[in-house]
C-alpha cells in the first residue's frame, strides 16, 4: 500500500458554545485506513455528537455538534505515523 500522508492540514478555529464546528484534512490518497481522530487524546468515533465523514476519498472531515465548554483543547488527525492538530 502507498504511504499516506497529510496534503493539507487542520486549522485553529474559534467556536461559540452551542454552535457546530469542522475541521477538514486533505491525505494524498483515497481510502486512506489507519485514520483517527481525537480530542485532547480522547478517540472520537462517529455519533450523535461528531460526525466523521471523507469527502472525494481524500478530504476527512470531523463536526462537533453543539459544543460546550468541555470541547475545548487540541483536535488531532492521524493516518498512519503522520498527525495534525488545531
Amino acid at each position: 500500500e502507498p504511504d499516506v500522508t497529510i496534503v493539507s492540514g487542520l486549522k485553529d478555529m474559534v467556536v461559540y458554545e452551542g454552535d457546530d464546528v469542522t475541521f477538514r484534512c486533505q491525505v494524498s490518497h483515497e481510502n486512506a485506513r489507519d485514520v483517527e481522530w481525537k480530542l485532547q487524546d480522547v478517540a472520537l468515533q462517529n455519533n450523535e455528537m461528531n460526525e466523521i465523514s471523507v469527502e472525494k476519498g481524500k478530504i476527512h472531515t470531523l463536526t462537533l455538534r453543539k459544543v460546550t465548554e468541555q470541547d475545548i483543547g487540541t483536535i488531532a488527525f492521524r493516518v498512519g505515523p503522520h498527525t495534525s492538530t488545531a
